[in-house]
């Protein structure tokens, strides 16, 4: 009994490394949603999410046990992590890549043949589309993000779509491709951490992503407006050409930096040749799109750096734990359906802390391999609900890689993005029903 006290008395200890996060989300939510009933414009941005979190990075600290420079490496060695990092990267190449190619011609173009590609009707299901074929291939959402979110911002300007919806089908595509791709990270992990098959897997996750898309391009497709267009002269269309080369060199695998810098040096070489386009230009106009990614990449290093310090504290560790214990007793009668509540509840859970599919797959993977031995779940149904509900989580968090990258690039509220973002939404209640059913006795 003493034992067992001691056990519990130390995974309350580790739940409450979870508080930083929670003091994050309630200033930057909570701020936001104070402001927007005071009816204040750009609510969301009197707070910026890069200052918010401020308060929750000291509160980590004091929590924790260690000496405070062994916690201050812990958050450095955190938001110096490798995907971290990456995403950052990514995150200045594709604020590089959206300011020259608006200022030389390329966006204007793209929103000229995509325009005149699809009907005038259904432009929102046609970026779905895009979006999800470009994802599926690449196998990385950001990728396809920053690949496509100039053009979309394009498609706003210019026809005055909804903001809001073109980074929902934005997103949504990006979303579907990450989860479905046999060459996502996410995939990958799912896969390898469940001993699953890779095509096993596919074919488990399509049956509940198919239906989840085929009802998005539904909903986009009502709720899109009618947009006439006409196809510009042949000079304008060589602006594509930024477009058509990362696209290119997106699907043949080639790495997301190499597309997005030949994208930049591809844009300003078409707009020196059609449009008189200056190299100081060209110069000032890669470090205005730098500068444009500043806050996200900000919060992007403090979100690492937070997210070390409570796993070093063991937050998620208890979280896990505590999500495991409770779908065993939820379903004691059934162990497929309780296994399977468990393995989702840890994915969605714990991205909701890390902000990282992968990283949420990773550090899930064990217990959820061990629920779905214990449950007689097979390895392909576990590997689909690990990744599934990981990238459900992803494409609803508002301090998420994704919905921020789209907010920068669209001059939007991320909660606006994630409010838009109807595939994941409309997945986890496709993925849910379905596994019930088929557990059902």
């Amino acid at each position: 009994m003493t034992k067992n006290k001691n056990i519990e008395h130390s995974n309350q200890k580790r739940i409450l490394s979870l508080l930083p996060f929670v003091v994050f989300l309630g200033l930057f939510l909570g701020t936001g949603i104070a402001l927007t009933l005071q009816g204040v414009e750009f609510a969301f941005y009197q707070l910026p999410a890069s200052i918010a979190i401020i308060p929750a990075i000291f509160i980590a600290i004091y929590l924790g046990k260690d000496s405070i420079e062994k916690q201050i490496n812990i958050f450095i060695s955190g938001a110096g992590h490798p995907n971290i990092i990456t995403m950052c990267i990514i995150y200045i190449l594709a604020g590089a890549f959206a300011t020259v190619a608006k200022s030389t011609g390329s966006v204007d173009a793209s929103v000229q043949l995509g325009l005149a590609l699809f009907p005038d009707y259904l432009i929102l299901p046609g970026i779905f589309l895009v979006a999800a074929f470009l994802s599926t291939a690449m196998g990385t959402s950001m990728g396809t993000i920053a690949a496509i979110a100039p053009i979309a911002l394009g498609f706003i300007e210019s026809t005055h779509l909804d903001a809001g919806l073109v980074a929902g089908c934005l997103i949504s595509g990006a979303i579907f491709g990450d989860n479905l791709s046999i060459i996502s990270d996410t995939t990958i992990a799912a896969t390898r951490s469940q001993g699953a098959h890779m095509k096993d897997k596919f074919k488990v996750n399509f049956k509940f992503a198919l239906p989840a898309a085929l009802v998005c391009i539904v909903i986009f497709s009502f709720l899109g407006t009618t947009v006439p267009h006409e196809l510009s002269t042949d000079a304008a269309i060589i602006g594509l050409l930024p477009y058509i080369v990362i696209l290119i060199l997106a699907l043949v695998g080639i790495n997301v930096f190499i597309v997005l810098s030949a994208g930049i040096f591809l844009a300003a070489a078409i707009g020196m040749f059609t449009n008189d386009y200056q190299l100081s230009a060209w110069i000032q106009d890669i470090n205005a799109g730098f500068a444009s990614m500043q806050d996200i990449l900000i919060l992007s290093l403090f979100i690492g750096g937070l997210s070390a310090l409570i796993s070093h504290q063991g937050g998620l560790t208890a979280l896990t734990h505590a999500v495991e214990s409770f779908a065993r007793k939820l379903n004691p009668n059934n162990n497929k359906r309780a296994a399977g509540l468990g393995i989702a509840s840890l994915a969605f859970c714990c991205n909701f802390f890390t902000a990282s599919n992968t990283v949420s797959i990773i550090v899930t993977g064990e217990a959820a391999k061990r629920l779905a031995t214990d449950g007689d779940l097979s390895p392909a149904h576990s590997s689909s609900l690990l990744d599934i509900f990981a990238c459900i989580n992803q494409g609803l968090l508002p301090y998420g890689a994704q919905a921020l990258l789209l907010a920068a690039t669209l001059s939007i509220s991320p909660l606006d993005v994630v409010a838009h973002a109807f595939y994941p939404m409309i997945l986890f209640f496709v993925a849910s029903f379905s596994f019930w059913h088929i557990t059902k006795k």
